[in-house]
Protein backbone atom coordinates (compact mmCIF):
# COMPACT_ATOMS: atom_id res chain seq x y z
CA UNK A 1 0.00 0.00 0.00
CA UNK A 2 1.34 3.42 -0.98
CA UNK A 3 2.10 5.79 1.86
CA UNK A 4 1.88 8.78 -0.47
CA UNK A 5 -1.45 10.59 -1.07
CA UNK A 6 -2.78 10.31 -4.61
CA UNK A 7 -1.39 13.43 -6.24
CA UNK A 8 0.84 13.99 -9.27
CA UNK A 9 4.07 12.19 -8.60
CA UNK A 10 6.92 12.48 -11.11
CA UNK A 11 9.31 9.56 -10.89
CA UNK A 12 12.69 9.73 -12.60
CA UNK A 13 15.81 11.90 -12.81
CA UNK A 14 15.91 15.61 -12.14
CA UNK A 15 18.48 18.40 -12.28
CA UNK A 16 18.29 21.86 -10.72
CA UNK A 17 20.27 24.57 -8.96
CA UNK A 18 20.07 24.42 -5.19
CA UNK A 19 19.71 27.43 -2.91
CA UNK A 20 23.49 27.46 -2.35
CA UNK A 21 24.06 27.87 -6.10
CA UNK A 22 25.33 24.32 -6.65
CA UNK A 23 24.02 22.04 -9.39
CA UNK A 24 22.20 19.01 -8.02
CA UNK A 25 21.84 15.94 -10.23
CA UNK A 26 19.50 13.25 -8.94
CA UNK A 27 19.47 9.96 -10.82
CA UNK A 28 16.27 8.54 -9.38
CA UNK A 29 13.66 10.06 -7.09
CA UNK A 30 10.07 11.25 -7.02
CA UNK A 31 8.74 14.80 -6.90
CA UNK A 32 5.30 14.87 -5.31
CA UNK A 33 3.21 17.81 -6.53
CA UNK A 34 0.13 18.85 -4.60
CA UNK A 35 -2.09 21.82 -5.49
CA UNK A 36 0.55 22.98 -7.96
CA UNK A 37 3.34 23.05 -5.40
CA UNK A 38 6.18 20.69 -4.55
CA UNK A 39 4.90 18.85 -1.52
CA UNK A 40 7.80 16.50 -0.96
CA UNK A 41 10.82 14.86 -2.54
CA UNK A 42 10.77 11.10 -2.14
CA UNK A 43 14.04 9.15 -2.38
CA UNK A 44 12.60 5.79 -1.26
CA UNK A 45 10.71 4.73 -4.38
CA UNK A 46 9.26 1.70 -2.62
CA UNK A 47 6.73 4.13 -1.16
CA UNK A 48 5.36 4.91 -4.63
CA UNK A 49 2.58 3.02 -6.36
CA UNK A 50 4.04 2.94 -9.86
CA UNK A 51 0.71 1.83 -11.33
CA UNK A 52 -1.27 4.69 -9.87
CA UNK A 53 -2.89 6.96 -12.47
CA UNK A 54 -1.36 9.99 -10.76
CA UNK A 55 2.18 8.64 -11.05
CA UNK A 56 4.12 9.90 -14.07
CA UNK A 57 7.09 7.72 -14.94
CA UNK A 58 9.95 9.26 -16.88
CA UNK A 59 11.86 6.89 -19.14
CA UNK A 60 15.64 6.39 -19.11
CA UNK A 61 16.14 9.11 -21.75
CA UNK A 62 14.16 11.73 -19.83
CA UNK A 63 14.82 14.05 -16.90
CA UNK A 64 13.15 17.03 -15.23
CA UNK A 65 14.55 20.55 -15.01
CA UNK A 66 12.91 23.77 -13.74
CA UNK A 67 11.07 25.86 -16.31
CA UNK A 68 13.02 28.54 -18.15
CA UNK A 69 12.61 32.19 -17.17
CA UNK A 70 12.86 34.87 -19.86
CA UNK A 71 13.66 38.12 -18.05
CA UNK A 72 13.38 40.32 -21.12
CA UNK A 73 11.30 39.80 -24.27
CA UNK A 74 9.38 42.23 -26.49
CA UNK A 75 6.15 40.42 -27.41
CA UNK A 76 5.27 43.02 -30.04
CA UNK A 77 8.50 42.47 -31.95
CA UNK A 78 8.13 38.79 -32.86
CA UNK A 79 7.07 39.56 -36.48
CA UNK A 80 10.49 41.23 -36.98
CA UNK A 81 12.44 38.18 -35.83
CA UNK A 82 15.65 37.88 -37.85
CA UNK A 83 15.13 41.20 -39.66
CA UNK A 84 17.19 44.39 -39.58
CA UNK A 85 20.46 43.23 -38.06
CA UNK A 86 22.35 45.30 -40.60
CA UNK A 87 21.68 48.28 -38.32
CA UNK A 88 22.65 49.21 -34.78
CA UNK A 89 20.21 49.85 -31.96
CA UNK A 90 18.98 53.43 -32.48
CA UNK A 91 18.70 53.14 -36.28
CA UNK A 92 17.12 49.69 -35.91
CA UNK A 93 14.45 51.12 -33.61
CA UNK A 94 13.52 53.84 -36.08
CA UNK A 95 13.72 51.72 -39.24
CA UNK A 96 12.09 48.51 -38.06
CA UNK A 97 10.81 48.48 -34.50
CA UNK A 98 8.66 51.58 -34.06
CA UNK A 99 6.90 51.17 -37.45
CA UNK A 100 5.93 47.64 -36.40
CA UNK A 101 4.85 48.56 -32.87
CA UNK A 102 2.41 51.20 -34.14
CA UNK A 103 0.38 48.38 -35.73
CA UNK A 104 -0.75 47.18 -32.30
CA UNK A 105 -3.46 49.82 -32.24
CA UNK A 106 -5.22 47.07 -34.23
CA UNK A 107 -6.48 44.71 -31.51
CA UNK A 108 -7.12 41.87 -33.97
CA UNK A 109 -3.49 42.02 -35.07
CA UNK A 110 -2.35 42.15 -31.44
CA UNK A 111 -4.31 39.02 -30.57
CA UNK A 112 -2.92 37.15 -33.59
CA UNK A 113 0.70 38.00 -32.73
CA UNK A 114 0.41 37.49 -28.98
CA UNK A 115 -1.24 34.11 -29.42
CA UNK A 116 1.80 33.08 -31.45
CA UNK A 117 4.26 34.62 -29.00
CA UNK A 118 2.89 32.80 -25.96
CA UNK A 119 2.48 29.54 -27.86
CA UNK A 120 6.04 29.65 -29.22
CA UNK A 121 7.71 30.63 -25.95
CA UNK A 122 5.91 27.84 -24.08
CA UNK A 123 7.01 25.43 -26.80
CA UNK A 124 10.58 26.58 -26.15
CA UNK A 125 10.23 25.89 -22.42
CA UNK A 126 9.57 29.42 -21.12
CA UNK A 127 7.35 28.99 -18.08
CA UNK A 128 7.84 32.61 -16.93
CA UNK A 129 8.16 35.53 -19.36
CA UNK A 130 8.80 39.17 -18.48
CA UNK A 131 7.16 40.92 -21.43
CA UNK A 132 7.48 44.37 -22.88
CA UNK A 133 3.99 44.58 -24.39
CA UNK A 134 2.63 47.59 -26.29
CA UNK A 135 2.25 51.33 -25.87
CA UNK A 136 -1.47 50.64 -26.26
CA UNK A 137 -3.28 49.53 -23.11
CA UNK A 138 -5.83 47.27 -24.77
CA UNK A 139 -3.20 45.38 -26.75
CA UNK A 140 -1.17 44.92 -23.57
CA UNK A 141 -4.17 43.46 -21.75
CA UNK A 142 -4.73 41.08 -24.69
CA UNK A 143 -1.20 39.74 -24.11
CA UNK A 144 -2.15 39.03 -20.50
CA UNK A 145 -5.30 37.24 -21.64
CA UNK A 146 -3.33 35.05 -24.04
CA UNK A 147 -0.83 34.12 -21.33
CA UNK A 148 -3.67 33.16 -19.00
CA UNK A 149 -5.41 31.12 -21.71
CA UNK A 150 -2.27 29.08 -22.33
CA UNK A 151 -1.18 28.85 -18.70
CA UNK A 152 2.09 30.80 -18.85
CA UNK A 153 3.40 32.72 -15.87
CA UNK A 154 4.10 36.30 -17.00
CA UNK A 155 4.83 39.90 -16.14
CA UNK A 156 2.97 42.15 -18.58
CA UNK A 157 4.40 45.61 -19.19
CA UNK A 158 2.45 48.33 -20.92
CA UNK A 159 5.19 50.51 -22.41
CA UNK A 160 5.40 54.13 -21.25
CA UNK A 161 7.02 56.78 -23.48
CA UNK A 162 6.18 60.47 -23.72
CA UNK A 163 8.93 62.04 -25.82
CA UNK A 164 7.39 63.73 -28.86
CA UNK A 165 7.75 61.78 -32.13
CA UNK A 166 6.75 62.67 -35.69
CA UNK A 167 4.94 59.34 -36.08
CA UNK A 168 2.84 60.11 -32.97
CA UNK A 169 4.03 56.90 -31.28
CA UNK A 170 4.00 58.32 -27.76
CA UNK A 171 1.60 59.57 -25.10
CA UNK A 172 1.46 62.81 -23.18
CA UNK A 173 2.54 62.52 -19.56
CA UNK A 174 -1.02 62.94 -18.33
CA UNK A 175 -2.37 60.34 -20.78
CA UNK A 176 0.48 57.96 -20.02
CA UNK A 177 -0.27 57.92 -16.27
CA UNK A 178 -4.01 57.65 -16.92
CA UNK A 179 -3.48 54.69 -19.27
CA UNK A 180 -1.00 52.87 -17.04
CA UNK A 181 -3.41 53.06 -14.10
CA UNK A 182 -6.22 51.72 -16.28
CA UNK A 183 -3.93 48.95 -17.55
CA UNK A 184 -2.94 47.90 -14.02
CA UNK A 185 -6.60 47.75 -13.03
CA UNK A 186 -7.54 45.67 -16.07
CA UNK A 187 -4.66 43.21 -15.59
CA UNK A 188 -5.57 42.87 -11.91
CA UNK A 189 -9.21 42.24 -12.87
CA UNK A 190 -8.14 39.26 -14.97
CA UNK A 191 -7.79 37.66 -11.53
CA UNK A 192 -4.98 35.25 -12.36
CA UNK A 193 -2.23 34.37 -9.89
CA UNK A 194 0.09 33.76 -12.87
CA UNK A 195 -0.09 37.29 -14.31
CA UNK A 196 1.28 40.52 -12.86
CA UNK A 197 1.59 44.05 -14.28
CA UNK A 198 5.07 45.55 -14.43
CA UNK A 199 5.92 49.26 -14.76
CA UNK A 200 7.71 49.68 -18.09
CA UNK A 201 9.30 53.01 -19.07
CA UNK A 202 10.87 52.10 -22.42
CA UNK A 203 14.20 53.74 -21.68
CA UNK A 204 15.58 57.10 -20.64
CA UNK A 205 15.53 58.44 -24.22
CA UNK A 206 11.79 57.75 -24.61
CA UNK A 207 10.70 59.32 -21.32
CA UNK A 208 11.33 62.60 -19.56
CA UNK A 209 12.18 62.81 -15.88
CA UNK A 210 8.68 63.91 -14.91
CA UNK A 211 7.11 60.77 -16.35
CA UNK A 212 9.77 58.47 -14.93
CA UNK A 213 9.35 59.95 -11.45
CA UNK A 214 5.59 59.46 -11.66
CA UNK A 215 6.12 55.85 -12.74
CA UNK A 216 8.59 55.29 -9.91
CA UNK A 217 6.10 56.70 -7.42
CA UNK A 218 3.32 54.52 -8.84
CA UNK A 219 5.47 51.39 -8.59
CA UNK A 220 6.24 52.20 -4.95
CA UNK A 221 2.61 52.92 -4.05
CA UNK A 222 1.35 49.71 -5.64
CA UNK A 223 4.43 47.58 -4.83
CA UNK A 224 4.96 46.72 -8.49
CA UNK A 225 7.90 45.38 -10.45
CA UNK A 226 9.77 47.67 -12.88
CA UNK A 227 11.59 46.93 -16.12
CA UNK A 228 13.53 49.08 -18.58
CA UNK A 229 16.78 49.18 -20.58
CA UNK A 230 20.22 50.42 -19.60
CA UNK A 231 23.65 50.82 -21.22
CA UNK A 232 22.94 48.72 -24.29
CA UNK A 233 24.69 50.82 -26.92
CA UNK A 234 27.45 53.45 -26.82
CA UNK A 235 25.50 55.99 -28.91
CA UNK A 236 22.50 55.47 -26.61
CA UNK A 237 24.66 56.16 -23.55
CA UNK A 238 26.00 59.38 -25.10
CA UNK A 239 22.46 60.50 -25.93
CA UNK A 240 21.29 59.84 -22.37
CA UNK A 241 24.21 61.89 -21.03
CA UNK A 242 23.26 64.78 -23.33
CA UNK A 243 19.61 64.57 -22.31
CA UNK A 244 20.32 64.37 -18.56
CA UNK A 245 23.59 66.33 -18.11
CA UNK A 246 23.04 66.79 -14.38
CA UNK A 247 23.03 63.04 -13.76
CA UNK A 248 26.42 61.40 -13.35
CA UNK A 249 25.46 58.23 -15.24
CA UNK A 250 22.71 56.30 -16.98
CA UNK A 251 21.93 54.43 -13.76
CA UNK A 252 21.87 57.73 -11.87
CA UNK A 253 19.04 58.89 -14.15
CA UNK A 254 16.90 55.96 -13.06
CA UNK A 255 17.98 56.41 -9.46
CA UNK A 256 16.82 60.02 -9.45
CA UNK A 257 13.50 58.87 -10.89
CA UNK A 258 13.05 56.29 -8.14
CA UNK A 259 13.12 53.42 -10.61
CA UNK A 260 15.92 51.41 -9.00
CA UNK A 261 14.34 48.95 -6.57
CA UNK A 262 14.73 45.32 -5.53
CA UNK A 263 11.92 44.56 -7.98
CA UNK A 264 13.59 46.27 -10.94
CA UNK A 265 15.23 44.40 -13.81
CA UNK A 266 17.40 46.33 -16.28
CA UNK A 267 18.01 44.80 -19.69
CA UNK A 268 21.58 44.67 -21.09
CA UNK A 269 23.93 46.62 -18.78
CA UNK A 270 26.89 46.08 -21.10
CA UNK A 271 28.81 49.23 -20.19
CA UNK A 272 27.94 49.76 -16.53
CA UNK A 273 30.62 51.60 -14.55
CA UNK A 274 31.70 50.54 -11.06
CA UNK A 275 29.69 53.42 -9.62
CA UNK A 276 26.59 52.30 -11.52
CA UNK A 277 27.01 48.74 -10.30
CA UNK A 278 27.29 50.09 -6.77
CA UNK A 279 23.95 51.88 -7.27
CA UNK A 280 22.31 48.67 -8.47
CA UNK A 281 23.67 46.76 -5.49
CA UNK A 282 22.41 49.40 -3.06
CA UNK A 283 18.88 48.91 -4.35
CA UNK A 284 18.98 45.18 -5.11
CA UNK A 285 18.35 45.89 -8.80
CA UNK A 286 18.93 43.09 -11.32
CA UNK A 287 20.30 42.86 -14.86
CA UNK A 288 18.84 40.79 -17.68
CA UNK A 289 21.70 39.56 -19.85
CA UNK A 290 20.67 39.52 -23.54
CA UNK A 291 23.68 38.04 -25.38
CA UNK A 292 21.94 37.29 -28.67
CA UNK A 293 20.57 40.81 -29.07
CA UNK A 294 23.85 42.38 -28.01
CA UNK A 295 25.54 40.45 -30.80
CA UNK A 296 22.90 40.83 -33.53
CA UNK A 297 22.67 44.61 -33.09
CA UNK A 298 26.45 44.86 -32.56
CA UNK A 299 25.93 46.53 -29.21
CA UNK A 300 28.79 44.88 -27.35
CA UNK A 301 29.94 41.94 -25.24
CA UNK A 302 28.54 42.02 -21.72
CA UNK A 303 31.02 40.84 -19.09
CA UNK A 304 28.65 38.78 -16.98
CA UNK A 305 31.44 37.45 -14.79
CA UNK A 306 32.25 41.00 -13.68
CA UNK A 307 28.61 41.61 -12.70
CA UNK A 308 28.40 38.23 -10.95
CA UNK A 309 31.58 38.75 -8.97
CA UNK A 310 30.30 42.11 -7.75
CA UNK A 311 27.07 40.50 -6.58
CA UNK A 312 24.54 41.74 -9.14
CA UNK A 313 21.50 39.52 -9.66
CA UNK A 314 21.53 38.30 -13.27
CA UNK A 315 18.94 36.57 -15.39
CA UNK A 316 18.75 35.81 -19.11
CA UNK A 317 16.62 37.44 -21.78
CA UNK A 318 15.91 36.57 -25.40
CA UNK A 319 15.22 40.26 -26.17
CA UNK A 320 13.14 39.37 -29.22
CA UNK A 321 13.47 40.75 -31.80
CA UNK A 322 16.85 42.30 -31.03
CA UNK A 323 17.72 38.67 -30.40
CA UNK A 324 17.09 36.22 -33.21
CA UNK A 325 15.31 33.53 -31.17
CA UNK A 326 12.53 33.34 -28.57
CA UNK A 327 14.27 30.33 -27.00
CA UNK A 328 16.01 30.75 -23.66
CA UNK A 329 17.99 27.63 -24.52
CA UNK A 330 19.40 29.57 -27.48
CA UNK A 331 20.15 32.49 -25.15
CA UNK A 332 22.11 30.11 -22.91
CA UNK A 333 24.19 29.05 -25.91
CA UNK A 334 24.72 32.69 -26.91
CA UNK A 335 25.81 33.55 -23.36
CA UNK A 336 28.37 30.75 -23.47
CA UNK A 337 29.70 31.97 -26.83
CA UNK A 338 29.96 35.61 -25.72
CA UNK A 339 31.76 34.61 -22.55
CA UNK A 340 34.15 32.37 -24.48
CA UNK A 341 34.94 35.24 -26.84
CA UNK A 342 35.68 37.49 -23.87
CA UNK A 343 38.03 34.86 -22.48
CA UNK A 344 39.98 35.00 -25.75
CA UNK A 345 40.57 38.75 -25.55
CA UNK A 346 40.88 39.25 -21.77
CA UNK A 347 43.69 38.12 -19.52
CA UNK A 348 42.92 35.77 -16.64
CA UNK A 349 39.26 35.54 -17.64
CA UNK A 350 37.22 32.48 -16.73
CA UNK A 351 34.47 31.83 -19.28
CA UNK A 352 30.97 30.84 -18.17
CA UNK A 353 30.14 27.14 -18.25
CA UNK A 354 26.91 25.24 -18.81
CA UNK A 355 26.12 25.25 -15.09
CA UNK A 356 26.41 29.05 -14.96
CA UNK A 357 24.00 29.67 -17.82
CA UNK A 358 21.55 27.08 -16.50
CA UNK A 359 21.55 29.00 -13.22
CA UNK A 360 20.77 32.25 -15.05
CA UNK A 361 17.97 30.57 -17.01
CA UNK A 362 16.27 29.18 -13.91
CA UNK A 363 16.96 30.17 -10.28
CA UNK A 364 19.04 33.22 -11.29
CA UNK A 365 16.22 34.48 -13.49
CA UNK A 366 13.75 33.94 -10.67
CA UNK A 367 15.99 35.97 -8.33
CA UNK A 368 16.34 38.72 -10.96
CA UNK A 369 12.53 39.00 -11.06
CA UNK A 370 12.26 38.67 -7.26
CA UNK A 371 10.19 35.49 -7.50
CA UNK A 372 12.86 33.04 -6.32
CA UNK A 373 10.79 32.22 -3.23
CA UNK A 374 8.10 31.01 -5.62
CA UNK A 375 9.84 29.28 -8.55
CA UNK A 376 13.28 28.58 -10.02
CA UNK A 377 14.18 25.15 -8.64
CA UNK A 378 12.69 22.06 -7.03
CA UNK A 379 12.58 23.18 -3.42
CA UNK A 380 9.71 21.92 -1.29
CA UNK A 381 6.99 24.57 -1.13
CA UNK A 382 7.76 26.15 -4.48
CA UNK A 383 5.37 26.02 -7.40
CA UNK A 384 6.05 23.23 -9.85
CA UNK A 385 7.24 24.94 -13.05
CA UNK A 386 9.13 22.25 -14.91
CA UNK A 387 10.23 20.80 -18.23
CA UNK A 388 10.49 17.16 -19.19
CA UNK A 389 13.63 16.83 -21.31
CA UNK A 390 14.01 13.84 -23.64
CA UNK A 391 17.49 13.30 -25.08
CA UNK A 392 16.44 10.52 -27.47
CA UNK A 393 14.96 12.96 -30.00
CA UNK A 394 16.78 15.00 -32.65
CA UNK A 395 20.54 15.14 -32.69
CA UNK A 396 20.82 14.09 -29.03
CA UNK A 397 20.98 10.42 -29.92
CA UNK A 398 22.11 7.27 -28.14
CA UNK A 399 25.15 6.51 -30.28
CA UNK A 400 27.25 6.23 -27.12
CA UNK A 401 26.63 5.73 -23.43
CA UNK A 402 26.39 8.97 -21.48
CA UNK A 403 25.99 9.88 -17.85
CA UNK A 404 23.00 11.97 -16.79
CA UNK A 405 25.22 15.04 -16.45
CA UNK A 406 26.63 14.46 -19.95
CA UNK A 407 23.11 14.25 -21.38
CA UNK A 408 22.22 17.44 -19.53
CA UNK A 409 25.32 19.18 -20.85
CA UNK A 410 24.59 17.96 -24.37
CA UNK A 411 21.05 19.34 -24.12
CA UNK A 412 22.33 22.80 -23.21
CA UNK A 413 24.95 22.95 -25.94
CA UNK A 414 23.17 21.07 -28.74
CA UNK A 415 19.50 20.58 -27.82
CA UNK A 416 16.42 22.36 -29.13
CA UNK A 417 12.65 22.48 -28.64
CA UNK A 418 12.29 18.88 -29.89
CA UNK A 419 13.91 17.77 -26.64
CA UNK A 420 11.37 19.68 -24.52
CA UNK A 421 8.53 17.18 -24.59
CA UNK A 422 6.37 18.44 -21.73
CA UNK A 423 5.99 21.81 -19.98
CA UNK A 424 4.34 22.36 -16.58
CA UNK A 425 3.38 25.65 -14.93
CA UNK A 426 2.08 25.62 -11.36
CA UNK A 427 1.67 21.84 -11.67
CA UNK A 428 -0.49 22.09 -14.81
CA UNK A 429 0.65 20.64 -18.11
CA UNK A 430 0.71 23.42 -20.74
CA UNK A 431 2.53 21.52 -23.47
Amino acid sequence: MSLIPKEKIFVGSYIHIMKNGELEIVDRAAIHVKNGKIYQIIRNLELIDMNDKNTILLNENQFLIPGFIDCHIHAVQLPNLGIGYDKKLLDWLESYTFPLEIKYADEKYAKQVFNTVVNQTIKQGTTTACYFASLYSKASVILGEEAINMGQRAFIGKISMNENRVDKYYETTEKSIENINKFIEEITNLNSPLIKPIITPRFALSCDMELMKKLGKLAKEKNLHIQTHISENLDEIKAVKQKYPKCSSYAAVYNEAGLLTNKTVLAHGIYLSDDEIKLLLEHGTAVAHCPSSNTCLKSGLCDVQRLKHKGVKIGLGTDVSGGQSCSILDSMKSALQVSTHLSLIKDDYQALNYKDVFHMATLGGAAALSIDQQVGNFEIGKEFDALVIDTSDGILNSLRDKTLEERFQQFIYSGDDRNIVEVYVNGCKVK
